[in-house]
Parts: C-alpha cells; sequence; structure tokens
C-alpha cells in the first residue's frame, strides 16, 4: 500500500461539552501527509477546541484520534502514556502557537531556542547545533548575528519566526497552527504566511491550521472545515468550500467577507 492512500491523523465521533456548552459534536476528520488541512470558525465555534483534541492536549468526553507513525503503526493518541505523548510532541509533531511567548524561553538566546529541541532529540554536538540553529535562522529570516540575542529583543514578527524555526528543526511530520499570524499588522502578516507556505511545502509537512481569516486558508490550505456551535457544517476543497459554498453559515462567512 502506498502510504501516501492512508491518512497520517484521524478522528472519528469527536464529543466535548463545556458545562452545557456543547464544544464538538461528532466531528470526524482526516489528515494526508504533505496535507494542510484549514479549520475555520467564529470565535466559540469549536476550532481551536478540535485542533488541541487532535493534538492531544485535551481529552474528549467520547471518540478517538489515531496518529499513523513512520512505521505505519497506528497509535490511539488519548490512550497513550503521557510521557510518551510528549516525546511525539519533541518528534514527530510541532506546534506553533498564536502567542509565541508560550513556545519559546524567553531567557534563552534564539540559537539556544532552536538548538534545545534538537537536544531534545539527543544531539550533543554544540558545533553541529549551532550550524543548524544558523540554518534555520536564516531559513525564518532571522539575521544569524541575532543567534545570540534574546527572544524578547525581538519584534512580533521575528517572534513568531524563531518559534516556526524551533518547531520545524526537527522536521516534524505533522504540525498544529493555532492562529500563527494573529495580531500582527498587515505587511507582516503577509510575509509570514508566505514563510509558512514555503517551508511546509518544501518540507512535505501536514498541517492542522486554525483560523478565523477564510483569506489565510485560502492562501494556506489543501481543504477546510468550518465550524459552527462545535458541529462541522462543510468540508471539501478550500477553493471549493470557499468559492461555493452550500451551508447557509459558510455563505454568511464568506459574504461577510466580500462586504469588508
Amino acid at each position: 500500500m502506498n502510504l501516501d492512500d492512508a491518512p497520517l491523523l484521524t478522528a472519528r465521533g469527536l464529543n466535548l461539552s463545556f458545562g452545557a456548552i456543547p464544544a464538538l459534536v461528532d466531528v470526524d476528520a482526516d489528515l494526508w501527509p504533505g496535507e494542510m488541512l484549514a479549520i475555520v470558525g467564529e470565535s466559540g465555534s469549536g476550532k481551536t477546541t478540535l485542533l488541541n483534541v487532535l493534538s492531544g492536549k485535551l481529552a474528549p468526553r467520547s471518540g478517538q484520534v489515531w496518529y499513523r507513525d513512520p512505521d505505519c503503526i497506528q497509535h490511539d493518541v488519548h490512550a497513550m502514556p503521557q510521557p510518551a505523548l510528549r516525546a511525539l510532541h519533541r518528534s514527530d509533531w510541532g506546534f506553533v502557537h498564536q502567542n509565541p511567548r508560550e513556545n519559546l524561553r524567553m531567557a534563552v538566546s534564539a540559537g539556544g531556542n532552536v538548538g534545545e529541541r534538537l537536544m531534545a532529540q539527543g544531539r550533543r554536538h554544540y558545533g553541529d547545533i549551532r550550524t543548524a540553529a544558523i540554518d534555520w535562522l536564516g531559513q525564518v529570516e532571522i539575521d544569524a548575528d541575532r543567534i545570540d540575542d534574546l527572544p524578547r529583543t525581538f519584534s512580533g514578527g521575528m517572534l513568531q519566526r524563531l518559534q516556526i524555526a524551533r518547531t520545524l528543526v526537527t522536521h516534524p511530520r505533522l504540525v498544529f497552527m493555532d492562529e500563527p499570524t494573529g495580531g500582527l499588522d498587515v505587511s507582516v502578516q503577509a510575509r509570514l504566511l508566505d514563510l509558512i507556505r514555503s517551508l511546509v511545502r518544501r518540507l512535505g509537512i501536514a498541517a492542522v491550521l486554525v483560523t478565523h481569516d477564510l483569506a489565510v486558508a485560502r492562501l494556506l490550505a489543501d481543504r477546510t472545515m468550518v465550524m459552527q456551535r462545535g458541529e462541522v457544517v462543510e468540508a471539501g476543497l478550500t477553493d471549493q468550500v470557499l468559492d461555493d459554498p452550500r451551508h447557509p453559515y459558510t455563505q454568511l462567512l464568506v459574504s461577510s467577507v466580500l462586504q469588508a
């Protein structure tokens, strides 16, 4: 069997509520190798909750998430021991937060932030780690002479690029992205989107992207899922969903962008 014919990540029947408020309602999802899947919807639609459940950060009330590893072994994400799940997040998986400070150590140099993830995988040769850090700073458009600077001296856009370098330096197979361009001004956002698109495509990374911005989904995602009150109301190829929306909620989202 061609490995690309099997999903990398599979979710079936995910349900979760916060009190009386449904956060996920019978959600199914599949992600194939090298694919970017966008999850879109208004605030409170359940998209970030779904991202956290898919990545094992939050357990569903019912349903399962499976991950297929490089040896084609299926793992029940929420049945994994916590040490194994943490190891997975340091190796095969990565997570890009909207606020990069959640993923960066602000008292550690830029190069140290990138190198730490390599060290977590057992790399110990200082020269090799520093060389890899310099290479990745360059790939995210940060000057090599900033390698020993602390992140607190960086702009918001640079912090996000540093987080991306830290996440991708180990060449993960799957990356979860939560509003990676949120809070940045338009010009910085555009450069960052181009950077994410080029790196993900070049490295062949699969990604799950949460965004409220349909333009971001259109630029980056192969497929898009639209969520409303915890339910997936529409899903399909991104251009198809955004150019010919079938569900009234999706039509409303698209029309609100056109009228903006």
